[in-house]
C-alpha cells in the first residue's frame, strides 16, 4: 500500500464496489418485483376472465372450455362448489394440485386476491376468484401460475449481473493500468527527481506532461532545480570573491603593519602606511557588516520601527554622507524634493535602504555623469525615485537582481565591487516597511529604481 497507484486502485475499486452493489440489488430487486407483480396481475386477471365467463353461462361445457383453455401450459385452474369440492380440473381431478392449498371447506375469499405469492419456495403462485350464479350456485375459481418463469429470469439475472460484476473487476484492472502510465510514472519521476536534488544532483529533466496540476507539478520541480542549480553557483562564486576580498586587505594590513613598526622610517612615510592600513579596515567592516546583513536575511530578521520625521531635513543628511564618495568620481547628485512633508517610516532602515541605492548608482555610473535622486509624496505614500545614467541592467537579468547573491555578469560585478547583496538587503527592507521596489533599466543608458513606502 505504499505506490500512490496502488491506493488509488483500492480506493477506486471499493468506490465502485460499493456503488454497482448498491445499484445491482437495487436493479435486481426491482426487475424482480416488477416481473412478480406482472404475473400477479395476469394472473389475477385471467382467473377473474374465466370467473366472468363462468358466472355468466355457468354448465359443465363452460367449465369444460376454461379448463382446455389452461390445460398443459404454464397456468392450471380448479373449480370448487360452495362445500369445497373440485367440480372442474385441469390436472387429474385436481389431486396434485390440491396439495398445495389449504382445505376447500377452509377457504374464505369474497374478492378475486391471490392466495399464495411465495414464488421463492412453492412450484405455483395462487389466485382465487368467488362466483356467484343466478340459480344459486357458488364456489371458486382457482388458478396455478407456475413460478418457473420467474426463477428463470431470477437465474438468467443472476448470471448477467455476475458477468457484470467479473467485468467491473476486469476494467478496474485496466484502469490501474492507465493510471499507472498516466499518473503514477511521473509521479514517481518526480519522486526520484527531488531525490537527486536532496543529493546535490541538479541535473534533472522531467518531460513535459499537459498543463493540469501534474504538469504544473513537473514545471514546479525542474524550476526549482534550476534555481537550486543557480543559487548554489552564487553560493559558490560569492564565497570565493568573498574569500578574495578579505585575503586582500589581510596582505595588506599584515604588510603595512609590518613596515611601519620598522625602526628609522620616516613620519610622512609610516602615516602613509597607517592610512593603507585604515583604508583596507574600512573596506574589511563594510565586507562583515553586508555579511551579517546577509545573515539577518536568512533569519528574517529586519526590525522596523516606524514614526514620523520632516523629509527636507532626513534627505539632506542622506545627501551629506555620499556626497564625499560622488565627489571623487566626479559624479552629480541631482535632488529633487517637491517641498517639507513628514514621512513614516523607520528612519535607520531608509536611511540603509537609500545609501545602499545610491551607492549601487556610484558603483554603475560612469564618471561625470548624473544621478538624480527624486523624493515626492502620492496619496499617503512617499515615493523614492533614484537615476542614473551608467552602464544599465541587460533586461534578462531584471528578475533575479534582487535575490540574494545575485550579481550580473559576474566578472564585471567584481570590477565594479559588487558583492550581491545590497539589493537584496534593499528588497527585504522595503517588505519590511509594507512597500514596494520596481526597476526599470536600459543596457549602456542606465537604471531606475523607485520605491514606495
Amino acid at each position: 500500500m505504499n505506490r500512490i497507484s496502488t491506493k488509488l486502485t483500492v480506493y477506486f475499486f471499493v468506490t465502485v464496489l460499493i456503488m454497482e452493489t448498491s445499484l445491482m440489488l437495487y436493479l435486481h430487486k426491482n426487475i424482480i418485483n416488477s416481473r412478480t407483480e406482472e404475473e400477479f396481475n395476469r394472473l389475477l386477471a385471467n382467473g377473474s376472465n374465466h370467473r366472468d365467463v363462468l358466472t355468466a353461462y355457468f354448465s359443465d361445457t363452460t367449465m369444460k372450455h376454461i379448463v382446455l383453455m389452461e390445460k398443459d401450459g404454464d397456468r392450471e385452474v380448479l373449480i370448487t362448489n360452495a362445500s369445497g369440492e373440485i367440480i372442474s380440473s385441469s390436472n387429474e381431478k385436481g389431486e396434485r394440485l390440491q396439495k398445495y392449498l389449504p382445505p376447500l371447506e377452509t377457504i374464505n375469499a369474497t374478492e378475486d386476491q391471490i392466495l399464495y405469492a411465495d414464488w421463492k419456495d412453492m412450484p405455483y403462485i395462487i389466485s382465487v376468484h368467488p362466483y356467484h350464479v343466478e340459480s344459486g350456485q357458488t364456489g371458486y375459481v382457482i388458478m396455478f401460475q407456475s413460478t418457473a418463469s420467474i426463477n428463470h429470469l431470477v437465474a438468467k439475472l443472476n448470471m448477467h449481473f455476475g458477468m457484470a460484476g467479473v467485468t467491473s473487476v476486469a476494467a478496474l484492472f485496466i484502469i490501474y493500468a492507465f493510471l499507472s502510465k498516466f499518473l503514477t510514472r511521473p509521479l514517481i519521476r518526480m519522486k526520484e527527481a527531488t531525490e537527486k536534488l536532496s543529493m546535490g544532483d541538479f541535473d534533472v529533466s522531467l518531460p513535459a506532461i499537459g498543463k493540469d496540476e501534474l504538469g504544473e507539478l513537473s514545471g514546479s520541480i525542474q524550476k526549482l532545480a534550476g534555481d537550486l542549480e543557480r543559487l548554489t553557483v552564487e553560493r559558490n562564486e560569492f564565497l570565493a570573491a568573498t574569500a578574495h576580498e578579505l585575503s586582500t586587505p589581510l596582505t595588506y594590513l599584515n604588510g603595512y603593519s609590518k613596515v611601519a613598526r620598522r625602526q628609522g622610517i620616516q613620519e610622512a612615510e609610516r602615516n602613509r602606511y597607517l592610512d593603507i592600513i585604515a583604508e583596507e579596515s574600512e573596506r574589511m567592516k563594510d565586507l562583515v557588516n553586508n555579511l551579517l546583513d546577509l545573515a539577518k536575511m536568512d533569519e528574517n530578521s529586519f526590525p522596523v520601527t516606524k514614526e514620523y520625521f520632516w523629509a527636507d531635513s532626513f534627505i539632506q543628511h542622506v545627501i551629506k554622507l555620499v556626497e564625499p564618495s560622488f565627489g571623487i568620481k566626479k559624479l552629480d547628485l541631482e535632488l529633487e524634493l517637491e517641498g517639507d512633508f513628514r514621512i513614516y517610516a523607520d528612519p535607520l532602515r531608509l536611511e540603509q535602504i537609500l545609501m545602499n541605492l545610491l551607492d549601487n548608482a556610484l558603483k554603475y555610473s560612469n564618471e561625470a555623469s548624473v544621478v538624480t535622486l527624486q523624493v515626492f509624496k502620492k496619496e499617503d505614500k512617499t515615493v523614492f525615485i533614484i537615476t542614473d545614467r551608467g552602464i544599465g541592467i541587460p533586461e534578462q537579468y531584471l528578475p533575479f537582481i534582487f535575490e540574494k547573491l545575485y550579481r550580473v555578469e559576474k566578472s564585471r560585478s567584481r570590477t565594479y565591487g559588487g558583492s550581491g547583496i545590497g539589493l537584496s538587503v534593499v528588497k527585504e527592507l522595503v517588505e519590511a516597511h509594507g512597500g514596494s521596489i520596481e526597476v526599470t533599466s536600459l543596457l549602456g543608458q542606465g537604471s531606475k529604481f523607485t520605491v514606495t513606502l
